[in-house]
């Protein structure tokens, strides 16, 4: 790949090779977590006036099936100008080394940028990417941010097809692919804690959702999508409505479903760790008197 380097910057040219076609198979879904995305957010509004969007490397990992999971990312020194784009490579090679000795099992999977504009930049910069996850295809997460009138903020993800029977770097073509973002429960109370505050600009004392809020949030929740389908099921009834059939099977498959998951899994192990816990209290409670009232007789 021909680059002419100057200080740490590496310049991309136009001249560089097309994009490596590799044998394995091409990732068809992109699942990420919450903390690459907020360091997507915190690089974009950390960035100069001068700088319109801001690109970065993508890390996590891949499975057999195409499903690629991005668990972390961090931000790539750059420059755009109309003659040629510039990208930090010591800084990358250096921020890629350090974050390996932290998480081993995480590797670069492409890169993102903000907004949604997709140019021969973009190309050139994807196909810089697609030889660094080689053998791997690069994907592309285009973040954005809302901030510019008329856009709507949201996550998109790309892989690059090269166009041509002698493909160049900008001659590329960016295909969608499924794209969702994912959080675990230990990471719930802080995204609503964000969303309760992002809400309510007049909230003065904004607190972490405890374990018992949120549970009434989910059986709140709960008890309205039962409501929603007892409604529905009472016009099917009464002939207000023509009942689906495919929607009808799919409430008896999931009513027979949960009902057997009651009977045979987490409720009856929750009720009998309670009763075992309400056994056991008790049992102390009655040594506990058993050995005052033996103190007493003794004394």
């Amino acid at each position: 790949m021909p680059l002419a380097a100057e200080s740490s910057a590496v310049y991309i040219h136009n001249t560089a090779p097309g994009f490596i076609l590799t044998p394995g198979r091409a990732p068809t879904s992109v699942t990420v977590h919450p903390v690459a995305l907020f360091s997507i957010l915190d690089h974009y509004l950390r960035r100069t006036d001068a700088q319109e969007r801001v690109i970065g490397t993508l890390l996590g990992t891949r499975s057999d099936n195409g499903e690629v999971e991005v668990r972390s990312s961090f931000a790539v020194l750059h420059s755009e100008t109309e003659e040629q784009v510039a990208v930090d490579m010591d800084y990358l090679k250096t921020m890629y080394e350090l974050h390996h000795k932290v998480n081993p099992r995480e590797v670069i999977v492409g890169w993102y940028s903000t907004g949604s504009n997709l140019n021969t930049y973009s190309a050139l910069i994807h196909n810089f990417y697609s030889q660094e996850t080689a053998p791997h295809q690069a994907i592309h997460l285009a973040l954005n941010t809302g901030t510019v009138e008329g856009e709507q903020a949201g996550v998109k993800a790309f892989i690059g097809s090269p166009v041509g029977v002698l493909p160049k770097p900008e001659n590329c073509v960016f295909v969608p692919i499924q794209c969702e973002l994912r959080f675990n429960d230990v990471e719930r109370s802080g995204l609503d804690l964000l969303t309760t505050t992002s809400t309510s600009p007049n909230s003065t004392n904004p607190h972490p959702t405890t374990d018992l809020e949120l549970l009434e949030r989910s059986l709140l929740s709960v008890a309205g999508m039962l409501d929603r389908v007892l409604s529905y099921v009472q016009s099917v009834l009464s002939g207000e409505v023509k009942g689906d059939p495919a929607l009808g099977r799919y409430l008896m498959d999931t009513l027979g479903s949960s009902t057997e998951d009651l009977e045979k899994g987490g409720f009856n192990a929750s009720l009998q760790d309670t009763l075992m816990v309400s056994y056991l209290a008790s049992l102390v409670r009655s040594q506990a008197e058993v050995s005052a009232r033996l103190a007493l007789v003794t004394a």
